[in-house]
């Protein structure tokens, strides 16, 4: 049996496969960045009441599978995250104290696919994508969970 969650008129299970990237894909999220960034989106995903199953930071890219109540549209939930964590790491890892008309960190759009009777598959995509990567370069991963 799935793992169904409930509100006061609907049982749902409605997670995404959310792909963000940064403004001109720009290898940004290296070290403390990569920790920063995913520790302010957990964050921001517990403020809206949206669970973040599974993240992972790539240096380019950032992979996350988000169980969003019904009551929420995406796009409005993304928009939610990229505006408010653009924000945040322009104050804690930037050091820009005001200001922030006119400054990017994510690129205009998102990457989205629905995830249905495959989860247990993307999430060990989302999981263990860059172990090839890390095995030929020898760094280390990061995981948000």
């Amino acid at each position: 049996m799935r793992d169904w969650k409930s509100q006061a008129h609907v049982k749902w299970e409605c997670k995404y496969h959310v792909v963000i990237v940064p403004k001109y894909r720009k290898k940004v999220l290296y070290g403390k960045a990569r920790k920063q960034v995913g520790h302010i989106l957990k964050q921001l995903c517990r403020q809206k009441g949206v669970e973040l199953v599974e993240g992972h930071a790539m240096p380019d890219h950032v992979h996350m599978i988000l169980s969003v109540p019904p009551k929420f549209s995406l796009s409005m939930v993304v928009g939610y995250l990229k505006g408010k964590s653009a924000i945040h790491i322009h104050r804690e890892i930037n050091r820009t104290k005001q200001g922030f008309t006119g400054k990017h960190f994510w690129s205009r759009g998102y990457c989205v696919s629905t995830v249905g009777l495959d989860e247990k598959m993307i999430r060990a995509y989302v999981r263990n994508q860059e172990k090839l990567d890390c095995q030929a370069e020898g760094q280390g991963t990061l995981n948000f969970n």
